[in-house]
């Protein structure tokens, strides 16, 4: 899942046993997951000119690997969760429907493995959308850290024994907000981005994806 020299185990999952809070609640260790460019494939839009996510079930094509991977965080005592960006319907790039057939069919991609997701976090605002609805500046679009403050809260986890994988700045930003750490998916010109950071956003480690290790 990361990194050139050791496994998913090595890298991520040995932090040790489950915690308790001050108020005695067993905490749970998570991996956070962005979706587009980590669980499934980035699209290319011809009429937009643009590679981003899919907007129909038909685009969606999961990365392979990648429920393999689920079932692995899953075993090694981690809850897996989905946390991600999700403008498209605001933008009016996409259809409620759409939106609704693409997660159906994630979740079939993924239970043909057995494998299966503990939580989807999405934010469906933006500050230049075209539906009123999703017009807004909120604390939960990435990079602000809302969404994982949230799922930390309805799943009990313990965040800074957690990871949040992404592959842009954002999601690592996102990531250090929450108090947890941060993979970030190497991409085309992440390498430049990552400069151009100067170390003010910076991942505890890169990997080229989620399955590779």
């Amino acid at each position: 899942m990361c990194g050139p020299e050791n496994s998913i185990s090595e890298n991520l999952l040995t932090i040790g046993e489950k915690t308790k809070s001050e108020k005695g609640i067993t905490m749970n260790r998570a991996v956070f997951l962005d979706r587009d460019g980590v669980v499934n494939k980035l699209c290319y839009h011809r009429e937009l000119k643009i590679k981003c996510a899919p907007f129909t079930a038909n685009e969606f094509k999961m990365v392979l690997g990648v429920p393999e991977a689920v079932n692995l965080i899953h075993q090694s005592g981690y809850l897996c969760i989905l946390i991600y960006n999700q403008p498209d319907v605001g933008l009016g790039l996409m259809m409620p429907d759409d939106f609704k057939d693409i997660k159906l069919k994630m979740r079939a991609d993924l239970a043909r493995s057995r494998a299966y997701l503990d939580g989807e976090y999405y934010c469906m605002h933006h500050p230049d959308a075209v539906i009123d609805e999703y017009k807004r500046i909120c604390d939960c679009r990435k990079p602000k850290p809302g969404l994982l403050l949230r799922a930390a809260l309805d799943h009990h986890v313990d965040l800074p024994n957690s990871w949040f994988v992404g592959d842009y700045l954002s999601d690592v930003e996102a990531g250090k907000g929450a108090g947890c750490r941060t993979i970030l998916i190497e991409r085309e010109k992440l390498a430049s981005h990552c400069l151009a950071s100067n170390g003010m956003v910076v991942p505890d480690k890169m990997c080229s994806n989620l399955v590779q290790g």
